[in-house]
């Protein structure tokens, strides 16, 4: 990690970069404000607060990105809240022992490090489950609730909607891992739950399920639309996917798996390689397309 220390006690900000080399940082040291205004990137800002008649607010703004840490003499809106509020991370109060600065570089390193991650998994889970869905739910929905589904896709995108549109985050669980009953009693009732892999259990079984989420705030997903399940007192959503090949609920014909595909993948392979998907040459798929009358967009 590389880190800037803006501090005009020299021998304060040689006595720190001193002690966090010896553990692995890298560090530079500007005794102005002016001269703390590099083109250079640094993972990591440590800003004295009290460099006399400076302004210290260009340096939050150039190093924004960065993690920046406050060092203070005394706690006041000048030198921690409005600092923060202009996009400082932390602070830490002089004099402070090396060991709890560094813990709080590793936390906030730790927490941005997390923070990209999940914006990551947000996209692509959001790219995965771009679908076009009339069936939707919202706070005013009663829970328990029962979804049902032949594509466990369309139930994953109504409940990350949902999750997304609320701000709330939900607990997933399987019902098909050893301890999902566990999982699900020990949850707290206002916690919000996405339970999955209901098609797997017995009747037995799934009235145990229902039993234990009759108070508690839950969604339940099945794929198996035709079970009959006898629970008055959950609420049941079908939902109808797009595609009504997958509506069927049956084994595709071989002609049915071929139109499903070309349709679908047309436009994501080129034909070289989606005849070689479908163990067809070139002109056999071009065939295929005539025969079922679908049309590649150019």
């Amino acid at each position: 990690m590389k880190i800037l220390i803006v501090e005009n006690e020299i021998y304060l900000a040689q006595s720190i970069a001193s002690k966090l080399t010896e553990v692995g940082y890298r560090c530079e040291i500007s005794t102005s404000i002016k001269d703390s205004i590099r083109d250079e990137k640094y993972d990591a800002v440590l800003l004295s607060t009290n460099i006399s008649g400076q302004n210290f607010y260009p340096v939050i703004e150039k190093y924004k990105s960065s993690i920046i840490i406050l060092m203070i003499s005394y706690i006041s809106n000048d030198t921690v809240s409005n600092p923060i509020k202009a996009g400082a991370n932390d602070y830490i109060q002089k004099p402070f022992m090396i060991e709890e600065l560094i813990r709080k570089l590793q936390h906030l390193s730790c927490f941005n490090n997390l923070k990209r991650e999940n914006k990551t998994y947000k996209e692509y889970i959001g790219n995965l489950l771009e679908i076009s869905q009339a069936q939707s739910i919202d706070k005013k929905t009663k829970f328990p609730i029962l979804l049902k589904t032949n594509s466990q896709k369309h139930s994953d995108a109504i409940v990350f909607k949902f999750s997304q549109s609320n701000n709330e985050p939900f607990t997933f669980i399987s019902l098909m891992s050893a301890n999902a009953i566990e999982k699900i009693t020990n949850s707290a009732n206002d916690e919000l739950l996405y339970i999955v892999d209901l098609q797997s259990l017995k009747k037995n079984e799934k009235n145990r399920i229902f039993n234990i989420v009759s108070n508690k705030r839950a969604i339940i997903a099945s794929t198996n639309t035709a079970d009959e399940d006898e629970n008055s007192d959950i609420s049941e959503i079908n939902i109808a996917s797009d595609n009504k090949i997958l509506d069927q609920g049956e084994i595709l014909s071989i002609d049915d798996y071929v139109q499903y595909v070309i349709t679908n993948f047309q436009n994501k392979f080129p034909d070289t390689e989606l005849s070689k998907k479908l163990g067809i040459s070139r002109k056999s798929l071009w065939e295929k397309r005539k025969k079922y009358g679908i049309n590649k967009k150019k």
